[in-house]
């Protein structure tokens, strides 16, 4: 019988072309163009794990899901795999999970060095946002992520990084449709629903190509699917960390709003609350943060233009470890906690100062959610 694959015959002669360096920008190339390069980095290999980011989100989901599918059935892979690295927490994404019946697997069930074909989708190895360990972290062969270039992911034999899209969702449909690949219905509907949720309905970052993947994919998705997904059963510590959200949250001027929602259940929920927030009347910026598992979460969303979220919480939080990144419009880092409670009080508090500085709000008196007047 021959020998399992391992980590270490990874990039090897005779499996595949990922010894070959990646061309600079890739994203810049037709779809066709990328697809013929993406099969030739593939081919040869046995067994495929994809990754998504960690607490992973719809499209990350969505994207590695059908990155599986196209591996298989055109780059003649064998197995692939879905692995992740934290929880799937949000109401939301335990019925997209179930309902799809996406096979997705939590990073401690599997074994990394089965495989000899190593995928990362909607985040990238620099950003540490991943359940990568250091070790293998210079032996991803395939990178797609539609989150801005980090130029250490060009280092991988296929890197599909910096394009013009907004979701990895609709990267990974250019993919299928350049090779002729029709999704399932299931997998239709995730992508879907992925793509849907990044833009925000089409209404946040869109491209014309993502225009393009929304009508494309809508004959090809289940509505009654969809709306399971969207309208789950909620638990009532959903209703709870909201109440906290929003007695916590303060109003500076009618520029931002902030709220420490304490320790919450499920990391994923900071980036809802932070969204949610950006409803208020006037605001332009909304930051919420939140502890899980002696780790610090921060979700930024901005409706300013001229700023970027993901570069400025990178700036903001780079000094304290973890991850960070975004794009322009929304971004989030993880940050580690350590010390006696009053140390990590004083983490928050002078995070929180940088960015009402940032903000340009850090002389406004906040006010109270609760009590701030209606226009």
């Amino acid at each position: 019988m021959p020998a399992t694959p391992t980590a270490n015959s990874r990039r090897t002669p005779g499996s595949g072309e990922g010894s070959e360096p990646p061309p600079p920008r890739l994203a810049n190339l037709p779809a066709r163009a990328k697809l013929e390069r993406l099969l030739r980095v593939a081919k040869g290999h046995k067994k495929a794990l994809v990754l998504t980011h960690d607490n992973p989100d719809p499209d990350s989901i969505a994207a590695a899901v059908a990155l599986t599918q196209l591996l298989k059935e055109r780059a003649g892979v064998e197995e692939a795999r879905v692995g992740y690295g934290g929880i799937i927490g949000r109401a939301e994404n335990i019925a997209f999970v179930k309902v799809l019946r996406l096979p997705v697997v939590p990073i401690a069930q599997l074994d990394l060095d089965e495989y000899d074909l190593l995928a990362l989708v909607d985040t990238q190895p620099p950003t540490g946002n991943h359940a990568i360990p250091p070790r293998l972290r210079g032996e991803v062969d395939i990178v797609i992520d539609h989150h801005p270039l980090r130029d250490e992911s060009l280092e991988s034999p296929f890197a599909d990084v910096g394009g013009d899209f907004g979701s990895t969702s609709t990267m990974l449909v250019e993919y299928m449709r350049a090779a002729g690949l029709e999704p399932s219905t299931e997998v239709a509907t995730a992508l879907f629903y992925g793509l849907k949720a990044d833009t925000r309905d089409l209404g946040r970052e869109t491209t014309q190509t993502d225009i393009d993947t929304y009508l494309w994919l809508f004959p090809r998705m289940d509505k009654h699917l969809l709306g399971q997904i969207e309208h789950p059963e909620l638990p009532a510590r959903y209703f709870q960390l909201y109440h906290t959200a929003y007695e916590r949250a303060k109003v500076y001027g009618d520029t931002a709003i902030v709220t420490d929602l304490e320790e919450v259940y499920s990391p994923d929920m900071v980036a809802e609350v932070a969204e949610r927030l950006m409803f208020l009347d006037g605001m332009k910026w909304s930051l919420a943060y939140a502890t899980y598992r002696n780790q610090l979460f921060l979700s930024l969303r901005v409706k300013d233009r001229r700023m970027n979220a993901g570069r400025l919480i990178r700036e903001i939080c780079e000094d304290y470890g973890g991850s960070s990144g975004g794009h322009g419009s929304m971004a989030g880092a993880r940050i580690p906690l350590s010390g006696r409670a009053t140390q990590r009080k004083a983490v928050k508090r002078e995070l929180v100062r940088r960015f009402l500085e940032a903000f340009g709000v850090a002389d406004e008196r906040p006010i109270g959610l609760l009590s701030a007047p209606s226009p």
